[in-house]
């Protein structure tokens, strides 16, 4: 074997997921890139390699120290390592990492392979739904050893020569694994100087395991496992349905299978090789999370901390202030009943915990961000017409939260004082410069981001309030609609922008839209500054056009956004807002709050500036390359921000049930349905000059409107899109 050909690239693309490279957004803009995690769909075992030891840009790393078998939160740590070493055996982590080089690599979602130089290893890794496999293969004839460790408190013990077992414990959750080598080793021990069965002894100690093999060169040996979150017995029970007599090839083949499956949900036909790339690498960015813990009809809750038996899976790990934008709608329309199955998860963790979490982990509710989302992925998916889950519960837990929960930032739990101003008054107060907290709960970081805390709550409050609606539950309805319009509080005429109030609703001053007022904090703003929050009232577009003075203030301001200067030198600039990446003007294209912004010329009778801008940002921010993913991709909100908008629409409210219409860059897009039916999108002339919209037919009848509804989506059938060089300026100014 030559690493050469070993490494060599694949030159016979013929299936979607060969269109997939894991390596774009593996440079970060500014704070963390994506990682080339081999996994199933949305499944528990996600495998990766421990390129640095703090997340930094794993493009630029030269050494690996480990190979870990599961990243139980996404972008968290690895749990439990295996390391590949020869020689006399060394168990510091530093000296037994290898340098490795990019170009002697394999990068897929269902394999990932690597050249480890000071071993002259060579190491691969599949995955499977609870568990995994990695191949060593050294290019040598000494001895192989293989290192594992637990870097928290943990168990291992070895049943016999071949075969090994523990547990590492994670956020407070045990993650248990069973694992079998394909040969036995000569020696085997566990280290830390304790007995191997003395699981007690072990508790608090960062301990490892041991084995030693005599290899010839090119003996491959084959680690296959599985995980559990129930109990040792459980991990040895998912092994045996899942890996027992599993070979690398066959495991690698059945992944390759089940990403080709959900991947070819969208065929996207085109003759331009790169955003075909960024399209499906994209599309599998969005099925990462979140995940089915589900194990053979039981699953560990850390919401009450007990095992339960369920007939329906139970997934955990989503990011619900990043993923209800478009990652949640994206595959609501190609997999519906697994995002009610995620809604249903929801449901039960509101049973066991007695609050809706925000941030669902395998550990429980990480409580980050703002906003309490929830209801508007509820509300997308009921308004939608999907009704498998428990809509009364979940309604019983939304109102629980937005009527009895804190809202201050990375916070869950019993309302404060704070929250009583909003829910009295309709605004979250801020504080003065110089003022100080009177809150112990508000972080000295976070801050209390008032003015995005009200129109992130404003914007979920009317979600409940059409949910509310749609239930009967009308009393409710008028409630929730009139909290729905508090993003009026914040908005100051004077300004034009949204700007925040003290405690006795008084604007604080003085006031730029582009600063916070205090550099590195976020007293009034998350992650971002007024430019961008004051477009943030995705449910109220009519009344913020009314507020600023109709269609072509509007419209002027719109367009400013994407030409107003930073104020400051650049780096000056993003250290008060780091996430404010891929920027044009003001606009971030690089963070969540931004997303829906470039569509809102459509609501102003201008689409052709909304079909400008979506190409300008796919073009300047959405590449094939390694840093091209312009901001935190956060598991796929900024992947399926892509993939909506390369298809040429995109949700910008959830809740509601209209779909924006942008600039489709692909000839021909085959959308198969969850439903069972086909949606076809051809843009005839369709080219990097083509991006207007020149007309529109749906099934061969014209279509006027810069939108399309969901039920028209689902129906299926045939949209031609005519593209042209030049704007025409009578389409799609029609508004609903």
């Amino acid at each position: 074997m030559t690493l050469s050909d070993y490494f060599s690239p694949r030159t016979h693309i013929k299936e979607p997921v060969d269109h997939v490279d894991p390596r774009i957004g593996g440079i970060s803009h500014m704070l963390v890139p994506t990682f080339p995690t081999v996994h199933l769909p949305n499944s528990m075992v996600r495998m990766q390699a421990e390129f640095t030891p703090n997340n930094s840009d794993w493009m630029a790393a030269t050494k690996i120290y480990g190979f870990g078998l599961n990243l139980p939160a996404h972008r968290g740590s690895l749990v439990t390592t295996v390391m590949p070493a020869c020689g006399e055996l060394v168990l510091d982590a530093d000296h037994t990492a290898s340098a490795m080089d990019h170009d002697l690599e394999i990068v897929t979602p269902y394999h990932y392979g690597v050249y480890l130089e000071d071993p002259e290893i060579i190491v691969d890794m599949t995955p499977a739904a609870r568990g995994g496999g990695m191949q060593f293969t050294p290019l040598h004839d000494n001895d192989m050893n293989l290192i594992f460790r637990c870097k928290e408190e943990g168990f291992l013990e070895w049943l016999d020569d071949q075969t090994l077992r523990g547990w590492e414990l994670f956020r407070g959750v045990r993650q248990y694994f069973y694992a079998k080598l394909s040969k036995p080793a000569r020696e085997f021990t566990v280290f830390a100087g304790l007995k191997q069965s003395d699981e007690s002894a072990l508790q608090g100690k960062e301990i490892g395991a041991f084995a030693r093999f005599p290899v010839n060169l090119e003996e491959r040996v084959w680690l296959s496992y599985a995980i559990s979150f129930i109990d040792l017995d459980q991990a040895e029970k998912n092994y045996r349905h899942e890996l027992e007599h599993s070979e690398f090839d066959t495991l690698r083949l059945r992944a390759r299978q089940k990403w080709n499956d959900t991947l070819s949900r969208i065929e996207v036909h085109t003759d331009n090789p790169a955003r075909k790339r960024s399209f499906y690498t994209a599309l599998y960015r969005s099925f990462e999370r979140m995940v089915n813990i589900t194990e053979d009809g039981r699953y560990y809750s850390a919401y009450d901390n007990k095992v339960h038996c369920d007939d329906r899976p139970f997934y955990v790990d989503d990011w619900i202030w990043d993923t209800y934008r478009s990652t949640h709608p994206l595959r609501l329309l190609l997999a519906p009943q697994m995002e009610q199955d995620m809604i249903q998860s929801y449901v039960r963790m509101y049973e066991q915990s007695e609050w809706l979490p925000t941030f669902p982990q395998i550990f429980g509710d990480a409580g980050a961000m703002i906003g309490h989302h929830q209801a508007a992925f509820v509300t997308d998916v009921y308004r939608k017409g999907y009704r498998d889950f428990d809509i009364e519960t979940a309604y019983e837990g939304l109102k629980k939260n937005a009527t009895q929960g804190t809202m201050i930032p990375w916070r869950e739990g019993p309302a404060t004082e704070l929250d009583k101003i909003y829910r009295e008054k309709g605004f979250f107060p801020g504080l003065a410069p110089g003022e100080k907290e009177t809150e112990p709960l508000v972080d000295d970081f976070e801050g209390r981001q008032s003015v995005s805390v009200t129109l992130d709550h404003a914007y979920d409050d009317w979600c409940l309030a059409q949910l509310a609606r749609k239930l009967g539950k009308h009393e409710d309805a008028e409630r929730f609609t009139k909290r729905g319009q508090n993003w009026r509080h914040v908005f100051h005429p004077d300004h034009g922008f949204v700007v925040p109030k003290d405690k006795d609703g008084n604007w604080i001053e003085p006031f730029d839209p582009r600063f916070t007022g205090d550099f590195g904090g976020r007293k009034y703003f998350a992650e971002m500054n007024s430019w961008i929050y004051t477009w943030h009232i995705q449910h109220d577009i009519d009344g913020l056009i009314e507020v600023m003075g109709g269609n072509e203030q509007f419209l002027q301001k719109l367009e400013q956004l994407f030409h107003e200067p930073l104020g400051v030198i650049k780096y000056r600039f993003l250290s008060q807002f780091p996430d404010s990446t891929g920027l044009v003007g003001q606009y971030a294209a690089g963070n969540e709050q931004s997303f829906h912004i470039p569509y809102l010329f459509n609501h102003a009778g201008a689409p052709w500036k909304t079909q400008k801008r979506i190409r300008q940002i796919m073009d300047l921010w959405f590449r094939d390359d390694v840093m091209g993913i312009c901001g935190d991709e956060d598991g796929g909100a900024l992947s399926s921000w892509y993939a909506f908008s390369a298809m040429g629409f995109y949700p910008t409210c959830p809740g509601s049930t209209r779909y924006d219409i942008g600039s489709p860059v692909f000839e021909k897009t085959e959308i198969h349905l969850g439903n069972g039916k086909t949606l076809t999108l051809i843009a005839e002339n369709v080219s990097a000059c083509n991006k207007y919209i020149q007309s529109m037919t749906i099934d061969g009848q014209p279509w006027y409107h810069a939108w399309l509804e969901h039920e028209q989506i689902m129906a299926g059938g045939e949209i031609v899109f005519q593209m042209g060089s030049r704007p025409n300026k009578e389409w799609g100014i029609e508004k609903k």
